[in-house]
Formats: structure tokens, C-alpha cells, sequence
């Protein structure tokens, strides 16, 4: 589930500011006035707009990301103002994953890997909490369209996909590269959203795709050139906004109880456990390793052109197979 997408530039920019915004405050944690929030909730008429803001690192997620962005969600549904919610993220990208710099190359996070003998147990709870903080944008009752630009990648794709709808631009990429090393999507929402051929061809591969791509599959609801994403999404949430509240969260609930008695939870239990073992496997402690000795960044294009075996921990050759 850990990764960083490398470089890329973003197709569209945040969205100005303008209406009757409400601050632009974090809905996280408490912070000194010297840090800055890592999501940040603005109210703008009947749209509450969530924005990833660490665009630093294109958004990557740390220990902080996945509590303020459900807080901020809370805060989204205790509006009774606030009819839809557009998720966005801020600086190049919406979202680049995790930050290997700090789980991967260096030794942050809370025990993402383990000494051995690991406990399953200890990494499934942290690794669940992150999963169903990220799921409070599936089980908000006011509808959440989710608007990319540069890359929704590993756990930032996590993200998106709990959102109920997708805007894309045309060059910005998706997937879930961990698959091949070191993660499973532990929201497992791409088996809902494609079906099994097209989620295995997606998950066996680890394969970025355009929106482009994503459209065509059924991935995403639209994907637009980057000049027009913004104002693509603009009007899709200014025509859900005229809805009103309890009408939007009754059509969300009937929809989503239906993806749900399909054995979502289970699923995603499943898929969380699985997550810990790829990170504790011989090949997922040899990513991690590797990581460490050569730096995340060399170790993830090794993983995802297809260039080192895991298991043997050294480069492929193809002579020898």
C-alpha cells in the first residue's frame, strides 16, 4: 500500500478562491500556528471542498493525513448547509501514496514494518484504521465527487475510490503499483468498480493508466482535458447541490447497500490482512531492504519496470530463466 508516485505534473490547479468561504481551516488535529494543516475544509454556498495540502510531496500521506481527512468529512456532514463535498488536492498531483521517504527509505510511520516475528494483529489495526478513515468519504451522507489531476497512485487511488465519483483529467494517471511488492489496496474498491477481469488485469499488473484509460474501463465517471477539469466539476456539483440534502443521502445509502451486501467489509478485511503480509513476506522485507540501501526512489522504478526478482534479491535476468 506504500508509494510515492516519481515526478509528474499536475493538468489543473486547485480551484480559487471565491463565494462565502468558510476560512480554509484544518478540521484535524490541533497545530501551532507555525504548521500548516495537511487537509484542509472550506465551505464555499452549498459545496464543502476537502483539499490534500502537502504539495511539497504531491500530497503523500503520513500518520496526520488520514484523521484530518475524516475530520474534515465530519465537519462537511455537520453542515446542514453543505449538500455535496469536492475532494481535491492541492500543488501538482491529487495524490502520490504513501511517503516512502518516511515508511519505506527511513523508519517513520507506526511500525509499518515490524521485526520479526511480526504481529498480524498490531498491523492490521493500524493499517484498518487508516482504511476505514479513508472510508468516511464512502459513508458520508453528503455524495463526494473526487477531482484528479497529475496522479491518484497507491494510496492516494485508495482515496479517490471511496469517493462516489471520479472526475479525471485526460493526462493525470491511476493505479496501484504496490501490487507488485509490498502492498494490496486494503479499500479493495476495484473489484467493485470493474469487475474481476478488468480489476485482476489492474492488480496483476500494478500498471499506471491514463483517464483516459480509466474512463474507457469504467473506472472513473469522466475524464476531460486538464483546461476543462475544473470547470467539469464545477458543474456536476453545482447540479447535485440544487438537490436537496435527504433526497442525495437516501439515492447514496440505497446504492451503497447494494455494493455493501456484496461482502465489501469482508473484503476489505481480507485485503487489509493481506497488505501486512506483503510487507513482511521475503520479498516484501527485500523491497523494504532495498529501499534502505539504494533509496526509495531507485527501488520503486526497479519494481515497477520489472527489472529485480524479489525472491532471489537480485537483478532479473532473463538468460537465466
Amino acid at each position: 500500500m506504500w508509494i510515492k508516485a516519481i515526478g509528474g505534473e499536475g493538468g489543473s490547479r486547485e480551484h480559487p478562491p471565491r463565494g462565502d468561504r468558510a476560512g480554509g481551516k484544518a478540521a484535524g488535529r490541533g497545530r501551532t500556528g507555525s504548521e500548516m494543516p495537511k487537509v484542509i475544509y472550506e465551505r464555499d454556498g452549498r459545496i464543502g471542498r476537502i483539499t490534500l495540502n502537502r504539495p511539497e510531496v504531491m500530497n503523500a500521506i503520513d500518520d496526520d493525513v488520514p484523521e484530518e481527512l475524516a475530520a474534515c468529512v465530519a465537519r462537511a456532514n455537520a453542515d446542514r448547509g453543505v449538500h455535496v463535498i469536492v475532494l481535491a488536492g492541492a500543488g501538482a498531483a491529487f495524490c502520490a501514496g504513501y511517503d516512502l521517504a518516511y515508511y519505506a527509505q527511513g523508519s517513520g510511520g507506526r511500525g509499518v514494518t515490524q521485526e520479526m516475528p511480526w504481529d498480524p494483529m498490531k498491523d492490521y489495526a493500524f493499517m484498518m484504521r487508516n482504511t476505514e478513515l479513508f472510508m468516511s468519504l464512502w459513508r458520508s451522507h453528503r455524495p463526494v465527487i473526487c477531482k484528479v489531476h497529475g496522479y491518484a497512485v497507491a494510496g492516494g487511488s485508495d482515496i479517490a475510490l471511496c469517493a462516489d465519483m471520479i472526475v479525471m483529467s485526460t493526462d493525470a494517471q491511476i493505479g496501484y503499483m504496490p501490487t507488485r511488492v509490498w502492498g494490496c489496496p486494503t479499500t479493495a474498491m476495484w473489484v467493485y468498480r470493474l469487475g474481476a477481469e478488468r480489476a485482476k488485469r489492474m492488480l496483476f499488473t500494478g500498471d499506471k493508466i491514463t483517464g483516459v484509460e480509466a474512463e474507457k474501463l469504467g473506472l472513473v465517471l469522466k475524464a476531460v482535458p486538464p483546461e476543462d477539469l475544473d470547470a467539469e466539476v464545477e458543474a456536476l456539483a453545482a447540479r447535485m447541490a440544487s438537490v436537496p440534502v435527504n433526497q442525495l443521502m437516501m439515492q447514496k445509502l440505497v446504492v451503497n447497500q447494494a455494493i455493501e451486501a456484496m461482502g465489501l467489509k469482508t473484503t476489505q478485511l481480507i485485503a487489509t490482512v493481506f497488505d501486512g503480509i506483503t510487507r513482511h513476506s521475503l520479498e516484501g522485507l527485500n523491497f523494504k531492504h532495498r529501499a534502505e540501501t539504494v533509496g526509495w526512489k531507485r527501488a520503486v522504478r526497479e519494481r515497477d519496470e520489472g527489472t529485480w526478482d524479489w525472491t532471489a534479491n537480485r537483478p532479473i535476468d532473463a538468460s537465466r530463466e
